[in-house]
């Protein structure tokens, strides 16, 4: 399916503008509900400008509206009138010179807004080190006075795809992760419950403690 050109950016600009569903906005930008919630709590595409895809020509005029009136239509992208140039994915990330100065600062934002990234991603991302991003964490960095977050889109590091793609990965890890979390406890309290119960004297039902007074002389 094809997907906008910057589909959190758009995201951001359908949730800001329009009442549509956030099922809606997911499925018409590419994105995992659970970000489009982000976005609209304003945990996810922090900094990130909302962009309009009727006035770039990317949806018709009253295609917002018509999908408002019904929240299972979806948005059609309209076809493009320039071919869009396929982004290499094979091959190590490249960052230009001019760009690699600025890569403290884009670690510095994902560490901030997106802490649940994993390290490996976000060196594969924004073509960095391990040790970089680990100086940059516990601001040991040789130039940590001057490091300010920044998003790498806006830096230029990164595309706004490959971005949405990590933080889609990354939610869809943490909610698996806060899945196993819950049934490991489900099943921790099972398993106390019933050694509670195991170790309860069985008694009958109709029982009753002996309170009768011995036997007068």
């Amino acid at each position: 399916m094809a997907l906008p050109l910057m589909p959190k950016a758009t995201a951001v600009w359908l949730i800001d503008n329009t009442k549509l569903t956030f099922d809606q906005i997911a499925r018409f930008c590419g994105l995992h509900v659970l970000e489009v919630k982000g976005i609209a709590d304003g945990e996810v595409a922090v900094g990130i400008v909302g962009l309009d895809p009727v006035a770039n020509g990317q949806i018709a005029p009253g295609e917002i509206e018509r999908c408002e009136k019904d929240p299972a239509a979806d948005l059609k992208l309209l076809e493009p009138t320039v071919p869009v140039q396929r982004q290499k994915t094979k091959g190590a990330k490249y960052t230009p010179l001019s760009k690699r100065q600025d890569r403290p600062d884009a670690i510095a934002w994902l560490l901030k807004y997106h802490p649940e990234v994993p390290d490996a991603q976000v060196q594969k991302l924004l073509g960095t080190t391990k040790a970089t991003i680990d100086s940059v964490r516990n601001r040991t960095h040789w130039n940590h006075v001057n490091i300010k977050p920044r998003d790498p889109v806006s830096l230029g590091i990164c595309s706004q795809s490959e971005l949405d793609r990590v933080l889609i990965l990354a939610a869809k890890r943490r909610e698996n992760k806060e899945k196993r979390e819950a049934r490991e406890a489900r099943a921790r309290a099972r398993a106390e419950a019933a050694t509670t119960a195991e170790g309860q004297p069985d008694m009958p039902a109709d029982a009753a403690p002996d309170t009768a007074l011995p036997d007068e002389e």
